[in-house]
């Protein structure tokens, strides 16, 4: 899961070993509401795809032939619902682990109407080296993954150049990998890292203006008003 909420760091050099069992998320404690029960229960046949360590047909999968992009960590789903409102032409493929953040998505696919996301409830890594296949992805979403600030930690920064290869191994050429962040030392390394990668170019002389399809979250216009700053970076595959 990704984690919206700032916290102080210093860089980490793009050399950092990539552990083999990083995950996409941190457990944490969290209460499902009733109307995120009653969304599992009316829209989870529909719009849950079960975790299968085979390649997923996204064809199946969203009952039509459309660019596919891969959300890693929603959160609550705020940006997905509202990104995928923008572009209905687009297959949204969002891989959350959190119960109440699967069922707050779920509830915002029923109100807003949305058809074209599809909600994997499963570690996006193991996804990713499992369900989806080269060259199948228009694009990868990243938005806010967790800092891991204290130092020790970095190793188990989600952005790595192992897991930045196999993102660009599944993505189309000229497909795109965003990410954005609202930690100044993770944008430098995720900067370093993602640019380290042969197969992908940056599509701006370092961080890129915020794409119009992305939304301000709650905590970027709270840490606006605190003076901090929020940094997106846009690869392509070339």
């Amino acid at each position: 899961m990704t984690d919206t909420t700032p916290s102080g760091a210093t860089g980490a050099p793009a050399s950092v070993p990539h552990p083999k069992a990083i995950k996409s998320y941190v457990l944490r404690a969290g209460r499902t509401t009733a109307g995120q029960a009653r969304a599992f229960e009316e829209f989870g046949p529909r719009f849950l795809l079960p975790y299968r360590p085979e390649p997923l047909d996204l064809t199946a999968a969203f009952g039509r032939t459309a660019p596919t992009v891969l959300e890693i960590g929603f959160g609550m789903g705020d940006a997905t619902a509202h990104i995928a409102s923008l572009m209905p032409e687009t297959n949204f493929l969002c891989c959350e682990v959190h119960e109440a953040g699967v069922g707050a998505l779920l509830k915002r696919i029923g109100e807003q109407g949305l058809t074209n996301i599809r909600i994997l409830r499963h570690d996006a890594v193991e996804v990713i080296d499992h369900m989806l296949t080269p060259g199948t992805l228009a694009g990868v979403h990243l938005f806010f993954p967790d800092p891991w600030h204290k130092t020790r930690h970095h190793k188990r920064r989600l952005v790595q150049p192992p897991l930045i290869a196999r993102l660009a191994s599944r993505l189309q050429t000229g497909g795109y990998l965003h990410c954005a962040t609202d930690w100044e030392p993770y944008a430098q390394q995720m900067l370093e890292v993602i640019s380290a990668e042969p197969t992908l170019r940056n599509t701006a002389a370092d961080f890129a203006p915020r794409p119009a399809y992305r939304p301000l979250t709650k905590f970027e216009n709270r840490g606006i008003r605190l003076g901090h700053g929020v940094w997106d970076l846009v690869f392509r595959r070339i």
